[in-house]
Protein backbone atom coordinates (compact mmCIF):
# COMPACT_ATOMS: atom_id res chain seq x y z
CA UNK A 1 0.00 0.00 0.00
CA UNK A 2 1.09 3.27 -0.74
CA UNK A 3 1.54 5.85 2.51
CA UNK A 4 0.59 9.02 3.29
CA UNK A 5 2.81 11.23 4.28
CA UNK A 6 2.79 14.22 6.57
CA UNK A 7 2.81 16.71 3.18
CA UNK A 8 0.14 15.06 2.07
CA UNK A 9 2.44 12.77 -0.82
CA UNK A 10 2.44 9.40 -0.55
CA UNK A 11 5.19 7.25 -1.67
CA UNK A 12 3.84 6.73 -4.78
CA UNK A 13 4.03 10.43 -5.30
CA UNK A 14 7.33 10.90 -3.87
CA UNK A 15 9.19 8.19 -5.94
CA UNK A 16 7.05 7.95 -9.24
CA UNK A 17 6.35 4.25 -8.43
CA UNK A 18 4.16 2.47 -6.06
CA UNK A 19 5.25 1.06 -3.10
CA UNK A 20 2.63 -1.85 -3.05
CA UNK A 21 -0.08 -3.24 -4.70
CA UNK A 22 -3.91 -1.24 -3.96
CA UNK A 23 -6.54 -1.03 -5.28
CA UNK A 24 -5.50 2.33 -7.39
CA UNK A 25 -2.59 0.38 -8.77
CA UNK A 26 -5.19 -2.27 -10.22
CA UNK A 27 -7.34 0.56 -11.37
CA UNK A 28 -4.60 2.23 -12.99
CA UNK A 29 -2.98 -0.33 -14.93
CA UNK A 30 -7.19 -1.38 -15.79
CA UNK A 31 -7.89 2.37 -16.80
CA UNK A 32 -4.96 2.79 -18.83
CA UNK A 33 -5.51 -0.74 -20.64
CA UNK A 34 -9.34 -0.04 -21.24
CA UNK A 35 -7.79 3.04 -23.24
CA UNK A 36 -6.00 1.33 -25.35
CA UNK A 37 -8.31 -1.35 -25.86
CA UNK A 38 -10.28 1.16 -27.60
CA UNK A 39 -7.84 3.06 -29.12
CA UNK A 40 -6.65 -0.31 -30.69
CA UNK A 41 -10.55 -1.29 -31.61
CA UNK A 42 -10.44 2.25 -33.76
CA UNK A 43 -7.38 1.27 -35.44
CA UNK A 44 -8.36 -1.69 -36.78
CA UNK A 45 -11.76 -1.39 -37.61
CA UNK A 46 -11.92 0.00 -41.50
CA UNK A 47 -10.81 -3.74 -42.04
CA UNK A 48 -13.80 -5.43 -40.65
CA UNK A 49 -16.30 -3.38 -43.39
CA UNK A 50 -13.48 -2.92 -45.89
CA UNK A 51 -16.49 -3.97 -48.81
CA UNK A 52 -19.04 -1.32 -47.44
CA UNK A 53 -16.56 1.60 -47.53
CA UNK A 54 -15.60 0.88 -50.90
CA UNK A 55 -18.44 1.08 -51.99
CA UNK A 56 -19.19 3.95 -50.52
CA UNK A 57 -16.47 5.90 -51.45
CA UNK A 58 -15.76 4.32 -54.31
CA UNK A 59 -12.25 3.36 -53.86
CA UNK A 60 -9.73 0.31 -54.90
CA UNK A 61 -8.22 -2.34 -52.18
CA UNK A 62 -5.20 -0.46 -52.16
CA UNK A 63 -6.41 2.49 -51.14
CA UNK A 64 -9.35 1.16 -48.97
CA UNK A 65 -6.40 -0.53 -47.27
CA UNK A 66 -4.25 2.96 -46.35
CA UNK A 67 -7.41 3.31 -43.76
CA UNK A 68 -5.53 0.80 -41.81
CA UNK A 69 -1.72 1.13 -42.57
CA UNK A 70 -1.66 5.12 -42.63
CA UNK A 71 -1.97 5.00 -38.78
CA UNK A 72 0.96 2.46 -38.74
CA UNK A 73 2.99 4.96 -41.08
CA UNK A 74 2.73 7.71 -38.56
CA UNK A 75 3.08 6.19 -35.86
CA UNK A 76 6.27 5.13 -36.86
CA UNK A 77 7.15 8.91 -37.36
CA UNK A 78 5.52 10.05 -34.30
CA UNK A 79 6.72 7.42 -31.68
CA UNK A 80 9.88 9.18 -31.23
CA UNK A 81 9.25 12.87 -31.32
CA UNK A 82 6.17 11.73 -28.92
CA UNK A 83 8.49 10.11 -26.34
CA UNK A 84 10.89 12.76 -26.33
CA UNK A 85 7.83 15.04 -25.46
CA UNK A 86 6.70 12.33 -22.41
CA UNK A 87 10.32 12.66 -21.13
CA UNK A 88 10.32 16.39 -20.73
CA UNK A 89 6.34 16.68 -19.73
CA UNK A 90 3.37 15.54 -17.32
CA UNK A 91 3.12 12.24 -19.79
CA UNK A 92 -0.34 11.87 -17.21
CA UNK A 93 -1.37 15.12 -19.01
CA UNK A 94 0.00 14.27 -22.71
CA UNK A 95 -2.22 11.03 -22.72
CA UNK A 96 -5.22 13.11 -21.37
CA UNK A 97 -4.60 15.44 -24.66
CA UNK A 98 -4.45 12.14 -26.83
CA UNK A 99 -7.20 10.91 -25.63
CA UNK A 100 -9.59 13.99 -26.45
CA UNK A 101 -7.67 14.04 -29.76
CA UNK A 102 -8.38 10.77 -30.92
CA UNK A 103 -12.05 11.77 -30.05
CA UNK A 104 -12.23 14.61 -32.54
CA UNK A 105 -10.57 12.67 -34.51
CA UNK A 106 -13.26 10.05 -34.49
CA UNK A 107 -15.82 13.05 -35.02
CA UNK A 108 -14.13 14.32 -38.10
CA UNK A 109 -13.83 10.66 -39.54
CA UNK A 110 -17.54 10.43 -39.03
CA UNK A 111 -18.16 13.27 -40.80
CA UNK A 112 -15.93 12.71 -43.98
CA UNK A 113 -17.72 9.08 -44.30
CA UNK A 114 -20.89 10.42 -44.38
CA UNK A 115 -19.84 13.25 -46.82
CA UNK A 116 -18.10 10.62 -48.28
CA UNK A 117 -15.17 12.24 -48.33
CA UNK A 118 -11.94 10.05 -48.85
CA UNK A 119 -9.78 13.04 -47.92
CA UNK A 120 -11.46 13.36 -44.80
CA UNK A 121 -11.42 10.16 -43.24
CA UNK A 122 -7.71 9.26 -44.24
CA UNK A 123 -6.59 12.83 -42.55
CA UNK A 124 -8.59 12.17 -39.41
CA UNK A 125 -6.99 8.65 -39.56
CA UNK A 126 -3.08 9.87 -39.79
CA UNK A 127 -3.84 12.21 -36.90
CA UNK A 128 -5.65 9.09 -34.96
CA UNK A 129 -2.50 7.57 -35.35
CA UNK A 130 -0.44 10.25 -33.44
CA UNK A 131 -2.72 9.95 -31.10
CA UNK A 132 -2.44 6.32 -30.59
CA UNK A 133 1.19 6.24 -30.41
CA UNK A 134 1.50 9.19 -27.54
CA UNK A 135 -1.22 6.99 -25.30
CA UNK A 136 0.56 3.82 -26.07
CA UNK A 137 3.72 5.03 -25.40
CA UNK A 138 2.72 7.05 -22.45
CA UNK A 139 0.48 3.88 -20.92
CA UNK A 140 3.79 1.99 -20.72
CA UNK A 141 5.80 4.92 -19.18
CA UNK A 142 2.94 5.35 -16.34
CA UNK A 143 2.55 1.54 -15.78
CA UNK A 144 6.00 0.57 -15.81
CA UNK A 145 6.65 3.60 -12.95
CA UNK A 146 2.72 2.27 -10.76
CA UNK A 147 4.79 -0.41 -9.89
CA UNK A 148 8.06 -2.23 -8.00
CA UNK A 149 10.22 -3.70 -10.22
CA UNK A 150 9.42 -7.11 -9.33
CA UNK A 151 5.88 -6.84 -11.11
CA UNK A 152 6.54 -4.29 -13.84
CA UNK A 153 6.85 -6.59 -16.20
CA UNK A 154 3.43 -8.48 -15.50
CA UNK A 155 1.64 -4.76 -14.93
CA UNK A 156 3.12 -3.51 -18.32
CA UNK A 157 2.34 -7.50 -19.88
CA UNK A 158 -1.05 -6.91 -19.10
CA UNK A 159 -0.90 -3.46 -21.53
CA UNK A 160 0.21 -4.42 -24.56
CA UNK A 161 -2.44 -7.50 -24.05
CA UNK A 162 -4.65 -4.50 -24.99
CA UNK A 163 -3.78 -4.55 -28.31
CA UNK A 164 -5.17 -8.05 -29.35
CA UNK A 165 -8.02 -7.71 -27.25
CA UNK A 166 -8.68 -4.65 -29.25
CA UNK A 167 -8.12 -5.95 -32.53
CA UNK A 168 -10.77 -8.41 -31.73
CA UNK A 169 -13.35 -6.09 -30.51
CA UNK A 170 -12.82 -4.17 -33.53
CA UNK A 171 -12.88 -7.12 -36.01
CA UNK A 172 -15.93 -8.28 -34.23
CA UNK A 173 -18.39 -5.77 -33.85
CA UNK A 174 -17.33 -3.44 -36.54
CA UNK A 175 -20.22 -5.25 -39.09
CA UNK A 176 -22.63 -4.83 -36.25
CA UNK A 177 -22.30 -0.89 -35.67
CA UNK A 178 -22.04 -0.55 -39.63
CA UNK A 179 -25.02 -2.46 -39.96
CA UNK A 180 -27.00 -0.52 -36.98
CA UNK A 181 -25.51 2.86 -37.55
CA UNK A 182 -23.84 3.14 -40.79
CA UNK A 183 -20.30 2.42 -42.04
CA UNK A 184 -18.76 6.20 -40.74
CA UNK A 185 -20.19 5.20 -37.53
CA UNK A 186 -16.89 3.04 -37.00
CA UNK A 187 -14.76 6.03 -36.29
CA UNK A 188 -17.02 7.28 -33.47
CA UNK A 189 -18.28 3.75 -31.55
CA UNK A 190 -14.64 3.04 -29.69
CA UNK A 191 -13.55 6.73 -28.99
CA UNK A 192 -16.05 6.47 -26.25
CA UNK A 193 -14.29 3.18 -25.04
CA UNK A 194 -10.91 5.14 -24.71
CA UNK A 195 -13.21 7.79 -22.65
CA UNK A 196 -14.40 5.45 -19.99
CA UNK A 197 -10.83 3.92 -19.79
CA UNK A 198 -9.46 7.79 -19.45
CA UNK A 199 -12.36 8.56 -16.39
CA UNK A 200 -10.83 5.30 -14.40
CA UNK A 201 -7.14 6.14 -15.23
CA UNK A 202 -7.27 9.55 -14.44
CA UNK A 203 -8.17 9.29 -10.37
CA UNK A 204 -5.62 6.53 -10.00
CA UNK A 205 -2.69 7.53 -11.91
CA UNK A 206 -2.10 10.74 -9.22
CA UNK A 207 0.99 11.00 -8.11
CA UNK A 208 2.66 10.10 -11.67
CA UNK A 209 4.06 10.92 -15.24
CA UNK A 210 5.02 14.55 -13.70
CA UNK A 211 9.52 14.66 -14.18
CA UNK A 212 11.47 15.10 -11.34
CA UNK A 213 14.38 17.75 -11.45
CA UNK A 214 15.41 19.21 -14.63
CA UNK A 215 14.55 17.63 -18.17
CA UNK A 216 16.46 15.60 -19.76
CA UNK A 217 19.24 17.26 -22.36
CA UNK A 218 19.38 16.94 -25.68
CA UNK A 219 22.85 14.82 -25.11
CA UNK A 220 21.13 12.16 -22.81
CA UNK A 221 19.30 11.51 -25.45
CA UNK A 222 21.15 10.77 -27.73
CA UNK A 223 22.39 8.26 -25.32
CA UNK A 224 19.73 6.25 -26.33
CA UNK A 225 20.03 6.33 -29.75
CA UNK A 226 23.71 4.78 -29.08
CA UNK A 227 23.04 2.49 -26.64
CA UNK A 228 23.71 -1.30 -28.23
CA UNK A 229 21.24 -3.08 -26.14
CA UNK A 230 18.55 -0.86 -26.88
CA UNK A 231 19.32 -1.55 -30.62
CA UNK A 232 19.17 -5.10 -29.96
CA UNK A 233 15.78 -5.32 -28.30
CA UNK A 234 14.62 -2.89 -30.62
CA UNK A 235 15.44 -5.11 -33.53
CA UNK A 236 14.03 -8.39 -31.54
CA UNK A 237 10.81 -6.06 -31.56
CA UNK A 238 11.10 -5.47 -35.33
CA UNK A 239 11.40 -9.19 -36.10
CA UNK A 240 8.63 -10.32 -33.53
CA UNK A 241 6.36 -7.48 -35.40
CA UNK A 242 7.72 -8.80 -38.53
CA UNK A 243 6.80 -12.16 -37.66
CA UNK A 244 3.78 -10.85 -36.78
CA UNK A 245 1.93 -9.20 -38.90
CA UNK A 246 3.37 -11.76 -41.61
CA UNK A 247 1.41 -14.52 -40.51
CA UNK A 248 -1.74 -12.31 -40.38
CA UNK A 249 -1.80 -10.75 -43.60
CA UNK A 250 -1.27 -14.17 -45.37
CA UNK A 251 -1.79 -16.94 -43.26
CA UNK A 252 -5.00 -16.64 -44.26
CA UNK A 253 -4.17 -16.69 -48.13
CA UNK A 254 -2.23 -19.87 -47.15
CA UNK A 255 -4.94 -21.60 -46.07
CA UNK A 256 -7.05 -20.61 -48.54
CA UNK A 257 -4.82 -20.81 -51.89
CA UNK A 258 -2.80 -24.02 -50.68
CA UNK A 259 -5.13 -26.07 -48.48
CA UNK A 260 -8.64 -25.25 -50.27
CA UNK A 261 -10.46 -24.23 -47.49
CA UNK A 262 -12.84 -21.59 -47.66
CA UNK A 263 -12.24 -17.84 -46.93
CA UNK A 264 -14.64 -18.08 -43.76
CA UNK A 265 -13.02 -21.07 -42.40
CA UNK A 266 -9.43 -19.84 -42.95
CA UNK A 267 -10.42 -16.29 -41.31
CA UNK A 268 -12.02 -18.08 -38.27
CA UNK A 269 -8.45 -20.49 -38.04
CA UNK A 270 -6.37 -17.45 -37.98
CA UNK A 271 -8.14 -15.55 -35.83
CA UNK A 272 -6.58 -18.05 -32.98
CA UNK A 273 -2.90 -16.61 -33.63
CA UNK A 274 -4.09 -12.99 -32.38
CA UNK A 275 -5.99 -13.95 -30.46
CA UNK A 276 -3.64 -16.14 -27.78
CA UNK A 277 -1.55 -13.29 -27.75
CA UNK A 278 -4.16 -11.95 -24.70
CA UNK A 279 -3.06 -15.15 -22.77
CA UNK A 280 0.85 -14.78 -24.20
CA UNK A 281 1.67 -11.00 -23.71
CA UNK A 282 0.26 -11.24 -20.12
CA UNK A 283 2.29 -14.64 -19.73
CA UNK A 284 5.74 -12.78 -20.89
CA UNK A 285 5.72 -10.70 -17.60
CA UNK A 286 4.30 -13.60 -15.42
CA UNK A 287 7.02 -15.90 -16.58
CA UNK A 288 9.76 -13.06 -16.14
CA UNK A 289 8.66 -12.14 -13.29
CA UNK A 290 8.24 -15.03 -11.05
CA UNK A 291 9.46 -18.18 -12.94
CA UNK A 292 12.99 -16.73 -14.04
CA UNK A 293 13.30 -14.14 -10.95
CA UNK A 294 12.87 -10.77 -13.15
CA UNK A 295 15.43 -11.97 -15.70
CA UNK A 296 13.89 -10.86 -19.21
CA UNK A 297 16.39 -12.50 -21.51
CA UNK A 298 15.22 -16.56 -21.00
CA UNK A 299 11.58 -15.09 -21.98
CA UNK A 300 12.87 -13.51 -25.84
CA UNK A 301 15.19 -16.65 -26.22
CA UNK A 302 12.44 -18.27 -25.83
CA UNK A 303 9.98 -16.54 -27.92
CA UNK A 304 12.75 -16.89 -30.72
CA UNK A 305 13.53 -20.68 -30.31
CA UNK A 306 10.18 -21.55 -30.00
CA UNK A 307 8.64 -19.68 -33.17
CA UNK A 308 11.61 -20.40 -35.52
CA UNK A 309 10.58 -23.82 -36.34
CA UNK A 310 7.06 -23.66 -35.75
CA UNK A 311 6.98 -21.33 -38.82
CA UNK A 312 9.58 -23.11 -40.48
CA UNK A 313 7.20 -26.29 -40.16
CA UNK A 314 4.44 -24.25 -40.95
CA UNK A 315 4.19 -24.71 -45.37
CA UNK A 316 4.70 -28.37 -44.72
CA UNK A 317 1.77 -29.60 -43.46
CA UNK A 318 -1.18 -30.42 -44.32
CA UNK A 319 -3.63 -31.60 -41.74
CA UNK A 320 -5.68 -28.44 -40.75
CA UNK A 321 -5.99 -29.59 -36.82
CA UNK A 322 -1.66 -29.37 -36.63
CA UNK A 323 -1.86 -26.40 -38.71
CA UNK A 324 -4.56 -25.05 -35.89
CA UNK A 325 -1.75 -25.94 -33.09
CA UNK A 326 1.31 -24.34 -34.89
CA UNK A 327 -0.93 -21.31 -35.37
CA UNK A 328 -1.34 -21.46 -31.39
CA UNK A 329 1.57 -21.96 -30.44
CA UNK A 330 3.55 -19.70 -32.98
CA UNK A 331 1.17 -17.00 -32.17
CA UNK A 332 2.13 -17.71 -28.09
CA UNK A 333 6.05 -17.92 -28.56
CA UNK A 334 5.92 -14.87 -31.06
CA UNK A 335 3.81 -12.60 -28.88
CA UNK A 336 6.13 -13.04 -25.66
CA UNK A 337 8.28 -10.42 -27.29
CA UNK A 338 6.02 -8.25 -28.24
CA UNK A 339 4.62 -8.23 -24.26
CA UNK A 340 8.43 -8.35 -22.66
CA UNK A 341 10.64 -5.91 -24.92
CA UNK A 342 8.85 -2.41 -23.83
CA UNK A 343 9.79 -3.50 -20.31
CA UNK A 344 13.34 -4.85 -21.53
CA UNK A 345 14.11 -1.71 -23.50
CA UNK A 346 13.16 0.97 -20.63
CA UNK A 347 15.15 -0.78 -18.40
CA UNK A 348 18.23 -0.37 -20.07
CA UNK A 349 18.42 2.92 -19.89
CA UNK A 350 18.36 6.24 -17.57
CA UNK A 351 14.92 6.39 -16.03
CA UNK A 352 14.90 10.07 -17.23
CA UNK A 353 14.85 8.79 -20.89
CA UNK A 354 13.05 5.85 -20.41
CA UNK A 355 9.98 7.07 -22.29
CA UNK A 356 12.17 8.33 -25.18
CA UNK A 357 13.74 3.75 -25.25
CA UNK A 358 10.18 2.85 -24.82
CA UNK A 359 8.95 5.37 -28.28
CA UNK A 360 12.27 3.92 -30.05
CA UNK A 361 11.31 0.46 -29.38
CA UNK A 362 7.79 1.16 -30.75
CA UNK A 363 9.26 3.29 -33.97
CA UNK A 364 11.13 0.41 -34.82
CA UNK A 365 8.88 -2.71 -34.31
CA UNK A 366 6.15 -1.06 -36.39
CA UNK A 367 8.85 0.03 -39.28
CA UNK A 368 8.75 -4.19 -39.16
CA UNK A 369 4.66 -4.73 -39.14
CA UNK A 370 4.36 -1.94 -41.59
CA UNK A 371 7.19 -3.71 -44.15
CA UNK A 372 6.26 -7.16 -43.23
CA UNK A 373 3.00 -7.35 -45.10
CA UNK A 374 4.43 -5.35 -48.52
CA UNK A 375 7.86 -7.62 -48.26
CA UNK A 376 6.01 -10.63 -47.60
CA UNK A 377 3.29 -10.44 -50.58
CA UNK A 378 6.24 -9.70 -52.95
CA UNK A 379 8.02 -12.97 -51.94
CA UNK A 380 4.52 -14.63 -52.37
CA UNK A 381 4.36 -13.09 -55.54
CA UNK A 382 7.73 -13.61 -56.78
CA UNK A 383 8.64 -16.91 -55.00
CA UNK A 384 5.59 -18.58 -53.34
CA UNK A 385 4.57 -19.36 -49.99
CA UNK A 386 6.84 -21.84 -49.18
CA UNK A 387 9.96 -19.63 -50.06
CA UNK A 388 7.83 -16.75 -47.73
CA UNK A 389 7.72 -18.80 -44.64
CA UNK A 390 11.59 -20.32 -45.11
CA UNK A 391 12.87 -16.74 -44.99
CA UNK A 392 10.31 -16.12 -41.74
CA UNK A 393 11.87 -18.87 -40.38
CA UNK A 394 15.06 -17.81 -40.97
CA UNK A 395 14.04 -14.26 -39.43
CA UNK A 396 12.70 -16.21 -36.77
CA UNK A 397 16.22 -17.85 -36.41
CA UNK A 398 17.95 -14.75 -36.68
CA UNK A 399 16.06 -13.43 -33.45
CA UNK A 400 16.84 -16.42 -31.71
CA UNK A 401 20.97 -15.94 -32.15
CA UNK A 402 20.13 -12.15 -30.87
CA UNK A 403 18.19 -13.27 -28.32
CA UNK A 404 20.87 -15.14 -26.95
CA UNK A 405 23.29 -12.54 -26.93
CA UNK A 406 20.96 -10.36 -25.28
CA UNK A 407 22.46 -8.85 -21.87
CA UNK A 408 20.30 -8.53 -18.63
CA UNK A 409 19.11 -4.81 -18.08
CA UNK A 410 19.62 -3.02 -15.09
CA UNK A 411 16.73 -2.82 -13.36
CA UNK A 412 15.46 1.19 -12.26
Amino acid sequence: MATERSDGRSDRDRSGQASGRDWTTYGLVAGASLTSVGLAAYEIVPASVTPLIRESLNIGPAIAGLLVSVMFGTAVVASLPAGALLDRTDSRRVMVVAVFVLFAAGIWGWIGGREGSYRSVIASRAVGGIAYVVVWNAGIDIVSRAVTGDHRATAVGIFTASGPVGFAIGQGTGPIIAARFGWPAIFIAFTGVALVGLLIFWPTSRGLGGRDGEAPTLGEFGTVLRDETVWLVATLGFLSYALYLFINSWGSSYLTQEIGLSLAVSGVLLAVFPGIGVVSRISSGLLSDRVFDGRRQPVLLGSFGLAAPLVLLFAYLGSVPLLVGVLLLSGFAIQLTLGLSFTYVREAVDPRVAATAVAFQTTVGLAGAFLAPIVGGAVVDAAGFDAAFLLAGALAGVGTVLAWRAPEPQAT
